[in-house]
């Protein structure tokens, strides 16, 4: 028995013995650092796949924003990490969590320090780096930690431009003069950057106008390449979307605009500027995402004719305004844009007026629409009447995802109703749809 035993050992290390790279390096992938550094100390080639460089081209670096002694080792860590395996990162992702007090935000941007500055001698092939909700704003951001900060981050952009393509700086909430000494960054060495993706959603604090800034303009200037550009609404001028024309023209596929009650959004764009850079840039698409922007006079303000608009997103947050109606934006405004459509998102509180017939008409006369999305007080009918619709060829959905508001708590008859209509729709939806359709008490 001892014999056979040590026979069929032998036999099961040169199973793993003889695994070839390709496997043992997808073994590896799945593993987490801990475990990977223990299964280097095994053998040798095991230690060789450890420094495989597709193991560690893409990262996600969490840091904690609350105190906790488990969490104590996050930023040691992240710094391990960088000084192992930097070289070889492609793609970086960092998280701060909802920093709690002034002392983690220190930690953090020593960290950072660190962390930028180790990268920036070691590696050169990082292809996209996205910081995202540092809020910068914040009172827990003292001056002296943010400013230190902005030092690192800007001086880490100005080594890596060269071959950044993507960064994302979603929510960094900056001041006009520091967010433009930022982005001007990548464009140190030649004057010009050619990142081909930039998300600056809430880049800028909020009550910013920052479409008045020169500044602003000036740094935007530098871009040569983009082709996905996200940003507020009060970023857009009629300035900027020239210069977008000029230097963007045969590059730029989409620009993603946010329009937040909280930021400026009066200021007037010329439809004729729309056209012009519509026209410079064939392919261009927008898509918009109003946040309790939902009044039809200052969404006819915003949504001129002459964009060429893929998806429009309109959410109330639960905000109830009996003065406010959604109807003239269903019936005059949207069916604008039905030849170019493609995505439709609704949130809203209708409680005071009923619109399933508005939108059961705005969603057949877009002749691209292949998602919608909406939460509002509906008849349970409505989702049936999407359903025949799409049955009949009159629609080309390829999403519905419907939450239908209710003021009463128990939603049995409705959720017979739902049950029965899939029944009745099964082999359409189970072939043609992603189909989501609840129903939610609003009380």
């Amino acid at each position: 028995m001892d014999e056979e035993s040590d026979l069929a050992q032998c036999y099961e290390q040169s199973c793993w013995a003889s695994l070839p790279d390709v496997c043992l390096r997808r073994v590896f992938w799945w593993l987490g650092d801990r475990d990977r550094s223990r299964a280097a100390l095994v053998c040798r080639k095991w230690n060789q796949t450890m420094y495989s460089a597709d193991l560690w081209r893409c990262r996600t670096i969490t840091f904690s924003g609350r105190p906790s002694r488990s969490h104590a080792s996050e930023f040691e860590s992240a710094l391990w990490y960088v000084k192992k395996f930097g070289r070889y990162l492609e793609h970086l992702e960092i998280k701060f969590l909802n920093p709690y007090n002034a002392i983690l935000t220190k930690k953090f941007q020593v960290t950072m320090r660190g962390l930028l500055s180790c990268l920036g001698k070691s590696n050169s092939r990082l292809k996209s780096l996205s910081i995202q909700h540092l809020e910068l704003d914040r009172l827990v951001w003292r001056s002296s930690i943010r400013t230190a900060f902005i030092k690192s981050l800007s001086f880490f952009l100005k080594k890596v431009s060269k071959h950044l393509e993507y960064l994302n700086l979603k929510g960094a909430r900056l001041a006009v003069e520091q967010g433009c000494h930022v982005l001007g960054s990548l464009s140190h060495l030649r004057s010009e950057s050619f990142t081909s993706e930039l998300n600056l959603e809430d880049y800028f604090s909020h009550h910013l106008a920052v479409y008045s800034s020169p500044q602003f303009n000036q740094t935007m200037a530098m871009f040569r390449s983009l082709v996905v550009l996200t940003l507020n609404y009060n970023c857009i001028s009629d300035e900027l979307l020239e210069t977008l024309g000029e230097n963007n023209a045969s590059s730029l596929w989409t620009i993603n605009i946010k329009c937040h009650i909280h930021d400026p959004h009066g200021q007037v764009i010329w439809g004729m500027s729309w056209a012009k850079l519509a026209k410079h840039a064939a392919n261009l698409k927008v898509n918009f995402f109003f946040e309790r922007v939902m009044k039809h006079e200052h969404l006819t303000r915003i949504l001129l004719q002459e964009i060429p608009v893929r998806s429009v997103s309109l959410r109330s947050c639960y905000f109830s305004d009996p003065d406010w109606s959604m109807r003239p934006t269903l019936t005059d405004l949207l069916p604008t844009y039905r030849h170019t459509l493609q995505k439709l998102t609704f949130e809203f509180n209708n409680n005071h007026e009923s619109l399933d017939e508005e939108l059961l008409h705005l969603i057949l006369s877009c002749e691209k629409l292949f998602y919608f999305k909406i939460w509002a007080f509906l008849d349970v009918k409505f989702v049936e009447r999407i359903l025949q619709s799409q049955e009949e060829g009159k629609c080309m959905l390829r999403t519905l995802k419907v939450r239908i508001y209710t003021n009463r708590y128990e939603t049995n008859e409705e959720d017979r109703m739902l049950r029965d209509i899939y029944q009745k729709y099964r082999d359409l939806i189970d072939t043609e749809f992603n189909y989501f359709v609840i129903v939610y008490p609003m009380m």
